[in-house]
């Protein structure tokens, strides 16, 4: 049986592709490697079940299609990530997130895939009202990221209710793992702080600390994906999250964090994130088995993978973030 994954050089779908091959699919990973990277993969590559294809999906829609001939599933999961970038390039992201998107389902749509799963985005709930959030709650994108990713979620409903392309949504919180980003622009909390620790530099807390994330682990997220593939349900858009929240000094004290220096707090970012997932673990039988203390203490074994990850500090975070406090304040 064969699998498609975009962007399965990075890091939630070097996961996923790791854990495809496990059980035995034969996996096509197209990346463009423009924030992917093939150390991600690197140790998957003796694997003769996987092939790994260099192309852009928002451009090369004529290139990627031959790939799509005879697979049954297709995961979609490349994307620009980052608030800051999609601030500054709005356009760049639109062609990115949701042409990408509107590419993935029709090579899909014309090789009759059997089921697409999307990689949505909780940013869609912009500063939620209710917790845990569920997934009838308001819509409401803060910055042009989140906005594509609803935007490319809608395209995804949209295909299954005019073309029949069973489709689910999966709407993930605060994903973390190995294999999380160690470049591009300042953004994610557990790179920015494996870094600092080792460079032995104070870890930067947006403002007090207190405010609490739905922290999920990588391994627990790609079971939903794999579970939501191999369902019947289609047209469903489901939250991936621990159903639980964490504050950011919890995750500093477990991270060993002795120096710290408190940054501004940011305008449009929520104060509380945490998943309603009854609706997941109702249908899909899906629930999180990684402790958050568990996932961390993994995080910690792993350190070694964010060396050459930029080290932010007070200054760099502030430059970096100009645009953030100029249009979202």
């Amino acid at each position: 049986m064969k699998v498609l994954i975009s962007g399965g050089a990075g890091f939630i779908g070097s996961h996923l592709a790791e854990l495809m091959l496990e059980k035995g699919f034969e996996v096509t990973v197209i990346d463009n490697f423009s924030t992917g990277r093939i150390e991600n993969i690197k140790f998957l590559l003796k694997n003769s079940n996987l092939k790994v294809v260099e192309k852009d999906i928002s451009k090369d829609f004529k290139e990627i299609v031959p790939y799509f001939k005879s697979t049954e599933w297709v995961f979609h999961l490349a994307a620009l990530a980052d608030i800051v970038p999609s601030v500054e390039k709005p356009l760049h992201y639109h062609n990115v997130n949701v042409t990408g998107t509107i590419n993935m389902l029709e090579a899909s749509k014309e090789a009759n895939v059997k089921k697409f799963i999307y990689s949505a985005s909780s940013s869609c709930y912009g500063i939620p009202q209710s917790f845990p959030t569920d997934e009838n709650a308001k819509i409401d994108p803060r910055y042009p990221y989140a906005l594509t990713k609803y935007i490319g979620e809608c395209y995804v409903l949209h295909w299954n209710k005019v073309y029949n392309l069973p489709c689910i949504s999966l709407r993930l919180f605060n994903v973390y793992g190995p294999r999380s980003r160690t470049s591009g622009t300042y953004g994610a909390v557990f790179g920015v702080f494996l870094a600092q620790k080792l460079a032995n530099k104070p870890f930067t807390i947006v403002g007090d600390g207190t405010q609490t994330r739905d922290f999920v682990f990588v391994k627990d997220v790609v079971e939903a994906f794999y579970l939501a593939a191999a369902s019947d349900i289609e047209g469903e858009v489901f939250n991936v999250g621990s159903g639980n929240t964490y504050s950011i000094n919890r995750l500093v004290q477990l991270l060993g964090g002795d120096k710290v220096v408190y940054i501004p707090k940011r305008p449009g970012e929520p104060d509380c994130t945490q998943a309603d997932i009854t609706k997941i673990k109702k249908l899909l039988r899906w629930s999180p088995k990684v402790s958050f203390e568990e996932g961390v203490k993994i995080m910690l074994e792993n350190i070694d993978y964010w060396k050459e990850a930029p080290v932010w500090t007070e200054g760099k975070i502030k430059k970096a973030t100009e645009a953030w406090f100029k249009y979202l304040s």
